[in-house]
């Protein structure tokens, strides 16, 4: 398996202006280019491996879904934040057009890692049931509860078996990664 996922996005503002995604999982391939036009509106799909090209249009709230991830960490607050409330995007993410991304938080939970225990805020994004996932809240997402926000573990149920990833190193942190005692 060898996926590759891209996004380039303005520091100040978020808004992504090109993403790039190649995959190859034992025989299925992807290679899509989307280009981000703010002045004419508009986004350029370019199916590499088809070789077919698709306009969507945008406004200025749109994001892929690497940018949809650091606007969310730069933009909210825990303090913003509302258990069971959910935060919408539009998400530009592949030939299928834009789809409104929600985000679902759950609250704080403290975590077991290899690094210690680490308290985090608990997120649901809400998925398209049926092709991958089981359920529309089959995946669940844990960030650092510190300045930092990074993404601690994320957990799924697909539709054959399951998934869990855990944080498996970090380096060049802006700010302190808080680790609580046990």
């Amino acid at each position: 398996m060898d996926d590759t996922y891209e996004s380039y996005f303005g520091r100040k503002d978020g808004r992504p202006y090109r993403f790039i995604r190649k995959i190859n999982e034992g025989g299925y391939t992807r290679d899509a280019e989307i280009n981000f036009d703010y002045q004419d509106q508009v986004a350029h799909y370019h199916d590499k491996k088809k070789q077919e090209k698709m306009r969507f249009d945008i406004g200025n709230s749109i994001h892929d879904l690497i940018s949809a991830f650091y606007f969310l960490r730069n933009t909210y607050e825990v303090e913003d934040l509302v258990v069971g409330k959910s935060i919408d995007l539009d998400v530009l993410f592949d030939d299928d057009g834009i789809f409104r991304f929600r985000l679902k938080y759950l609250g704080k939970e403290v975590l077991k890692t290899k690094y210690g225990m680490v308290e985090c805020l608990k997120f649901r994004p809400i998925v398209q049931s049926g092709r991958v996932f089981k359920e529309e809240e089959s995946l669940s997402l844990w960030v650092s509860n510190d300045r930092n926000k990074i993404p601690i573990r994320i957990q799924a149920d697909l539709m054959v078996g399951s998934i869990k990833a855990d944080l498996d190193g970090f380096n060049s942190l802006k700010y302190q990664f808080k680790i609580m005692m046990e």
